[in-house]
């Protein structure tokens, strides 16, 4: 079945704030809780669980700034949604996932750890790292080929000496005595549906369902440390300014051995002397000789590789003609259209300033050939080329 629009999802305009998107996931979240649908027949609970993790895959998008603009750009067919280039990360379609992983992603919603009407997620939190961001400056080679980039970069790393663990020497964490290694507590309360279970966090081991009695005296206990680290990232051919490239477990190192965060890259492209880029193509203008744009002939063209192409130029080639050079354009970012981009090549004519004796005698007699004259066919022809270039 085909995915619906996010916003169609949640219900909400694309103009809509990050408060009303996360109070209209709320309303729909609630409406189809799993632990809502108890009188409800099988096909009943099984349509609203598929709604529930609808909800919560377009949720997971539009509540994330970076991946509500790639959405916003690009819809279902964003670069590598799902994996390492900037991924949709979250879901890329929640039927991988099972209901506790989308509690535990959203519990903020019900206000409570990990959903907020019957004891779900249960799990031990893990601390993942935070994210880093990065900008990168790419030249249109690098644009063209990909590149690897190597950075120096100051962030949390795994502690030298606890290697993670927040213990010290030979320290081994011990069972949290209030959550029994829950990890989290349960709260009843009565209310208008009846009495109610509510789940938070433990506030003794923040949710690990272990303490540390005796901490790293480096690290205190969080398993980390600030250090720095060469990290290599991975940019796709093909890339725009703006786009932004996902270096997954490449950010802050996680507290107590969990996975680090990812680091997002921000693409910043040069301006190139040589091309003007639009989209995969690539325009080139090119200024010919009088002779050559009357008598025909070839001509060289740059490659952004720096390599040459040989271009046939026809006899009466026109300023303002364009001409193709299929596929020697861009390539398509990854999973993001196919094929390569052309170069565009546009055509203009070198019209001396200064001319000698012989010359301007030449020029004198060709004015007077008919062949010389410019009708008022030709003058049409040429003003609807030069309205169509700047109308693209």
């Amino acid at each position: 079945m085909a995915k619906r629009d996010y916003y169609e999802v949640l219900g909400v305009d694309k103009k809509a704030s990050a408060a009303d998107i996360k109070k209209a996931y709320r309303k729909i979240a609630i409406k189809y809780h799993p632990d809502r649908q108890g009188d409800k027949s099988e096909a009943e609970k099984k349509e609203a669980e598929e709604k529930f993790k609808e909800a919560a895959e377009a949720y997971s998008v539009l509540s994330d700034e970076t991946k509500r603009q790639q959405y916003d750009q690009f819809g279902f067919n964003g670069p590598n949604m799902g994996g390492g280039f900037d991924g949709f990360g979250g879901f890329g379609g929640a039927g991988g996932f099972s209901m506790d992983d989308i509690f535990s992603m959203f519990g903020d919603i019900f206000g409570g750890h990990s959903g907020g009407f019957g004891g779900r997620g249960g799990g031990r939190t893990i601390h993942r790292g935070t994210d880093l961001r990065l900008k990168v400056h790419l030249n249109l080679k690098e644009v063209a080929t990909g590149v690897t980039k190597k950075f120096k970069v100051r962030k949390d790393v795994v502690c030298s000496a606890c290697h993670g663990s927040g213990g010290a020497a030979g320290a081994k964490p011990e069972t949290c005595p209030t959550c029994h290694g829950s990890g989290s507590v349960i709260h009843q309360q009565q209310s208008i549906f009846g009495m109610m279970q509510t789940q938070s966090v433990c506030p003794t081991c923040q949710g690990e369902g272990q303490i540390i009695k005796n901490k790293c005296p480096r690290c205190q206990g969080s398993g980390v440390e600030h250090g720095e680290e060469v990290v290599e990232i991975n940019i796709p051919a093909g890339v725009q300014d703006g786009m932004v490239v996902n270096a997954p477990g490449k950010g802050n190192a996680g507290h107590h051995g969990g996975p680090a965060g990812d680091i997002k890259v921000f693409i910043e492209e040069e301006q190139n002397s040589t091309f003007i880029r639009d989209g995969k193509d690539l325009i080139y203008n090119l200024v010919l000789d009088i002779p050559t744009a009357t008598l025909g002939g070839e001509v060289n063209i740059p490659t952004v590789e720096g390599g040459k192409l040989r271009l046939k130029i026809e006899p009466g080639t026109q300023p303002g003609k364009t001409l193709r050079l299929r596929g020697k354009g861009l390539p398509a970012v990854q999973g993001y259209g196919y094929g390569n981009g052309d170069i565009l090549v546009n055509i203009n004519i070198y019209i001396p300033k200064t001319l000698s004796r012989d010359e301007k005698n030449i020029m004198e007699k060709l004015r007077d050939s008919d062949n010389f004259k410019c009708d008022k066919d030709t003058k049409q022809n040429f003003f609807d080329r030069f309205s169509s270039y700047f109308s693209r």
